[in-house]
């Protein structure tokens, strides 16, 4: 039998399970004390009464606290002019796996999602997702609230004061993905190629290679391709075109 562990015993495994928790409690242990050590870097003050764009037109970007002391953002990429299918497909992974706030609020702290794609845009795209947060246009609003996209960053604020006090990209952003976690515990993981995969378990492909599907539900980064959670979508049909144009940013 490929891919597959070899089969043992429940004393045998529970002894190489043990083995393995010593690794991940160490693991843990890395985890809190470099969390120890980002709350301690140095902060950067910024004009919090620069006007980003929501629902209910502009408005100062301290509002996005909702009278918190903090704030976490994630950074949404966009691809203007694009219908909802050519919209980024790895910035629908953060939105998609975080739908509530509430336990956020309870801590003092606020979520808002930030993206630079022109409002009327956002605001259709939002509603076709059904996505809960409270989302914002960026657009032509420089650092530390606007930007580059594609990030999680959080901010301070003491009264009318407003500070950058974190930022992460990339696989730093993995935090708000509770599917890949998830997959990590799992025999195949994530199927991509720049894990340790053991000889004989299936292929790995590209990172993110399930990210895409087309209406069969097949893998999928051509034309006739959507981000797999609007297949859940109310309205969603068959695509032939991701309407992309310029770059994503």
């Amino acid at each position: 039998m490929t891919g597959r562990p070899p089969v043992t015993d429940l004393a045998t495994w529970q002894k190489a399970r043990d083995e393995l928790l010593l690794r991940e409690k160490a693991h843990t242990r890395e985890g809190d004390a470099i969390a120890a050590e980002r709350r301690r870097l140095p902060m950067v003050e910024f004009d919090g009464t620069v006007e980003v764009v929501g629902a209910d037109g502009p408005v100062p970007f301290v509002e996005l606290f909702q009278g918190r002391d903090e704030l976490v953002v994630y950074k949404h990429m966009w691809w203007d002019g694009a219908p909802h299918q050519g919209q980024c497909e790895g910035c629908t992974h953060i939105p998609w796996h975080f739908d509530d706030a509430a336990y956020l609020n309870a801590r003092g702290v606020s979520f808002a999602m930030l993206t630079t794609g022109a409002w009327d845009e956002v605001a259709a795209f939002v509603e076709f997702m059904g996505y809960r947060q409270p989302w914002y246009s960026v657009r032509g609003v420089d650092e530390p609230v606007g930007g580059e996209m594609g990030y999680l960053t959080s901010y301070l604020r003491d009264g009318d004061r407003t500070f950058l006090t974190y930022s992460t990209t990339g696989r730093g952003t993995e935090r708000v993905n509770g599917s890949l976690g998830l997959l990590d515990m799992t025999v195949h993981g994530r199927g991509e190629a720049w894990e340790r995969h053991p000889e004989g378990w299936p292929e790995a492909r590209q990172a993110g290679w399930f990210w895409r599907t087309d209406s069969d539900g097949n893998s999928s980064w051509g034309e006739d391709s959507r981000p797999v959670p609007q297949w859940t979508r109310p309205g969603a049909t068959p695509v032939t075109t991701l309407g992309r144009q310029g770059h994503c940013h």
